[in-house]
């Protein structure tokens, strides 16, 4: 094994130094062709573009959250992808809707002085139902809506004022879990 590493250490190099990109070099060296990526990402060759159609929020929860989700789902791929953004039609594409914000209690603590037991924490729960069609590999595309939840623990006191933090805690793990089961096959 520690051979492979040195070989694959020296290709890389060699890939450097003559102009050519480490990944690239080591990967025509060992016959890699097809989907290969680096950040986790299975993009097929032949894909070229994606597109993220506005997910809507069907709740009345957090009325920046439909924004905040489809830009950070458009800026994954932008970042972490090699793919084009289109507006409609992308080789890879999504769409979907916020079907579910739901606030509960996290922790309930006993009061010293005789009072109600009140929760200190609440934990807001956001679920997601997304599509994703591939349509170079159509059998990696979901075979119906996919529900994809992420959640949020947060004092109490500190509601409304940490909402802008909530939406960015929610939309971070929600992007994640979608592009992971979309394009590195996790689900």
């Amino acid at each position: 094994m520690r051979s492979f590493k040195k070989t694959a250490v020296a290709f890389a190099l060699a890939g450097v130094l003559t102009g050519l990109s480490g990944c690239s070099y080591i990967a025509s060296v060992f016959g890699l062709s097809g989907t290969y990526s680096f950040t986790g990402a299975n993009i097929p060759d032949a894909a070229s573009t994606f597109s993220v159609a506005y997910i809507a929020n069907s709740t009345p929860e957090f009325p920046t959250l439909a924004t905040a989700l489809t830009e950070g789902l458009r800026d994954r791929f932008i970042r972490q992808t090699r793919l084009s953004m289109v507006s409609e039609g992308g080789d890879l594409a999504f769409e979907g809707d916020i079907v579910t914000a739901v606030e509960a209690p996290a922790t309930i603590e006993a009061s010293d002085r005789g009072q109600d037991a009140g929760s200190t924490r609440n934990r807001m729960t956001v679920t997601v139902q997304m599509m994703f069609t591939n349509e170079v590999q159509p059998d990696l595309s979901f075979q119906s809506r996919q529900s994809f939840s992420a959640y949020v623990d947060y004092n109490v006191t500190d509601r409304p004022s940490a909402d802008n933090q909530l939406v960015e805690n929610l939309v971070e793990i929600l992007v994640e879990n979608i592009f992971n089961a979309a394009v590195a096959q996790q689900w």
